[in-house]
């Protein structure tokens, strides 16, 4: 971290009253929750998916392959795209976002959906969980729509989205729907690359001509529209399982649009500013991503592969750099990143390559997906240790927020 003399302001507050400064804003509750939730539950996951731990050690704990799948999905990613759009839509329009005592209501919800996949009845936790997304969904709307701000509606369509997959999600586990669970986890996982496709859109070639000296990074809003909606055509194709001949050429002309993206974007120019080449490295991930899904329909790849590319390469490395800068702007520090900020973004990568590697048969034994967690814990964790500080603090330039 680079060391810089910032005062910091105390806060005179318990983290119990709605007045403290982890409640001045949505990012600050979701971002922590999200990192320590992300840092715990892989953890958990491995032992119990390697052996390590057996599950009849403690059998009320429902650690399973449908667990660890919905949570970093409808748990984890959701508390951090909530977090986000929510101190987003508070600069678009101006107009606050839930804070105070209802942003802890609604960090509260999410932490009792997490006990209760973990550990309640299926269909009180089914319950319980589902009602988060939703319950965060209705004031961002609310929001936008006293604003009058119709260019960001679809957001909250892709929240329902969201909502819907994790309805059917349950409804399968309760044996009310004769699907696959993993149907529905992969649906909200393509909303999720959809929404940060969308969103990266527009913030990171404004974020590179802003930080990389000497760059211009060319936009180009017809092909923008193009590579988007060739994601939403290659996102339906996989949800209704098209043909081969079809899935395809969706795949591989969404994943080239988004290196031409990238390359117009000057990706390159990046490489010696971390809070830059993390947004690009990982909008690459996308492209990675869904070339590995077409090779899956062609069953020469592991789906898994290319979900994991997508979840740990894509959404997980945007998700650290965004909650990095989201933190170190609207706490009022420079945007500036130092070796903390390096290392989990190095280690969030290295999580990336070698679960995808894994999920390839390049290790047949443990080590690659044992040190793939271990990468990941070591990324989140840097996140808290480094960042919790800022987000229970107040902002050092006075400012709400």
């Amino acid at each position: 971290m680079t060391l810089l003399h910032i005062e910091e302001p105390a806060s005179t507050t318990s983290a119990w009253d709605s007045s403290h400064p982890l409640w001045a804003l949505g990012f600050r509750p979701f971002y922590l929750v999200a990192a320590v939730f992300a840092a715990l539950a892989i953890p958990l996951w491995i032992l119990r998916y390697l052996g390590w731990w057996s599950a009849g050690a403690v059998p009320w704990l429902h650690v399973g392959f449908n667990w660890h799948m919905h949570e970093m999905v409808f748990g984890m990613a959701a508390a951090v795209v909530v977090g986000f759009l929510y101190t987003a839509a508070f600069n678009w329009t101006g107009l606050w976002t839930p804070v105070r005592g209802r942003l802890a209501a609604l960090v509260a919800l999410w932490l009792v959906g997490r006990l209760a996949m973990l550990a309640a009845p299926p269909l009180v936790g089914a319950v319980i969980d589902w009602l988060f997304l939703p319950a965060a969904a209705w004031p961002l709307w609310q929001v936008l729509k006293r604003s009058g701000n119709k260019r960001n509606y679809f957001l909250v369509g892709l929240l329902a989205l969201m909502a819907t997959a994790n309805g059917v999600f349950h409804a399968i586990m309760l044996g009310w729907m004769t699907a696959s669970s993993i149907a529905p986890v992969q649906a909200a996982i393509l909303v999720i690359v959809l929404m940060e496709a969308a969103i990266g859109t527009r913030i990171i070639p404004m974020f590179t001509r802003n930080g990389a000296p000497g760059s211009n990074p060319v936009v180009e809003p017809k092909l923008d529209r193009l590579s988007l909606g060739l994601i939403v055509a290659f996102a339906l194709g996989w949800i209704t399982a098209v043909p081969v001949w079809l899935i395809t050429p969706l795949g591989v002309a969404a994943a080239a649009l988004v290196l031409l993206r990238l390359w117009h974007w000057q990706a390159l120019r990046t490489v010696g500013y971390p809070l830059l080449w993390i947004m690009h490295l990982s909008y690459a991930w996308i492209a990675a991503g869904l070339l590995l899904l077409v090779l899956s329909r062609w069953q020469m790849v592991s789906a898994s592969a290319g979900f994991h590319a997508l979840t740990v390469g894509s959404m997980a490395g945007l998700i650290l750099g965004m909650m990095t800068r989201t933190t170190l702007g609207h706490t009022g520090r420079p945007l500036r990143a130092g070796p903390m900020e390096t290392a989990m973004f190095g280690l969030i990568q290295l999580s990336a390559l070698s679960r995808v590697l894994s999920a390839l048969g390049w290790d047949k034994g443990p080590d690659l997906l044992a040190f793939s967690a271990l990468c990941w814990v070591g990324a989140f964790f840097l996140y808290v240790w480094a960042y919790a500080p800022y987000l229970v603090r107040s902002r050092v330039d006075g400012k709400s927020g």
